[in-house]
């Protein structure tokens, strides 16, 4: 029996992360105290108790809990759901389909970061590109993405399903106007950029589900792709891999809806457009492939058991 703690269980991502657990045979589910869920000796005892913890805590608390695990503790995992540690080498990175260098070391490491949400649906597309050669590194990108509004966490969940909420919120938002996003990080580094695309983030009047798109001209590729050579590419690359599914070109004729995949976890990328100017869009649940489900996937993986154990996977 599997012993997880999670540090955190009260937000979106670790709620879900709980409901999803609690339904399994093969794990035992330590659960703290609520008077002492902040309580950081009571936390240091789960922690070092467990064989995974789950950390859903903002940055800071994610970087104290981690100082927690005993300095000779080596049978404890860590899946941090924060952005504190998803660039830092000694920390794997947890989205095993961009290699095969990725889903070993969440196999053997002990730290491992959880993507976010944006992240997952750049690096999908963007990472592959480069590491195929298909763009160079210092390609000019730009990426725009909508988002359910559960990414935003539970302040921004009440505030939405607020009867007398702000009549603003009945229409999509675009923030980060600054161009200072904090999955740009994580973004530029795994994906292995030369420079920082421009990212244009909305939030919209649904929960759960997101599509996050490219566009490219081919001829400022490496060198010139027709749109079914790009498709290809990507395709290969996932071949085989159930969670990241790439769609033939026309699978969708009209339009892309972001939350086709509420409650999946799963990703799709669809390669539209043109042999001049291409579109790539990854789509999949914010809080499924995007957070709670690509942290179930690592501590599967991270047990040597089937990776897609609880989850779920469409066609």
């Amino acid at each position: 029996m599997t012993k997880v703690f999670i540090d955190g269980q009260a937000g979106t991502t670790g709620l879900r992360i709980k409901d999803r657990l609690l339904q399994r045979e093969d794990i035992e589910l330590l659960i703290i105290d609520e008077d002492k869920r902040k309580d950081t000796n009571e936390i240091k005892k789960f922690i070092n108790a467990s064989d995974i913890t789950f950390l859903c805590l903002p940055d800071a608390a994610a970087i104290e809990a981690v100082s927690l695990l005993d300095k000779d503790n080596t049978k404890t995992k860590i899946i941090d759901a924060s952005t504190a540690h998803r660039t830092n080498p000694n920390w794997a990175y947890g989205f095993p389909e961009l290699s095969e260098d990725f889903r070993r070391r969440i196999e053997t490491n002990q730290l491992i970061a959880n993507p976010g949400c944006y992240a997952s649906g750049f690096n999908a597309i963007v990472a592959p590109l480069v590491a195929h050669g298909v763009i160079s590194a210092d390609y000019p990108l730009t990426c725009f993405a909508v988002s359910g509004y559960s990414g935003a966490g539970n302040k921004a969940i009440a505030q939405y399903e607020d009867l007398n909420r702000d009549v603003e919120l009945d229409s999509p938002r675009q923030y980060a106007l600054t161009q200072n996003h904090k999955h740009l990080k994580e973004m530029v580094a795994i994906s292995g950029l030369g420079q920082t695309p421009i990212f244009s983030p909305m939030i919209c009047d649904y929960k759960c589900g997101m599509v996050v798109s490219i566009p490219l001209f081919t001829n400022m590729m490496n060198k010139k792709y027709a749109l079914n050579d790009v498709r290809d590419i990507l395709a290969e690359h996932y071949e085989g891999k159930k969670a990241v599914k790439v769609r033939p070109v026309g699978f969708t004729e009209n339009m892309i809806g972001a939350n086709n995949f509420y409650g999946r976890d799963d990703m799709e990328i669809e390669v539209n457009g043109n042999d001049d100017r291409i579109v790539i869009t990854s789509r999949f649940d914010n809080l499924g492939k995007g957070a709670s489900g690509a942290a179930i996937q690592c501590m599967n993986l991270s047990l040597g058991i089937d990776e897609y154990k609880s989850l779920v996977i469409g066609e």
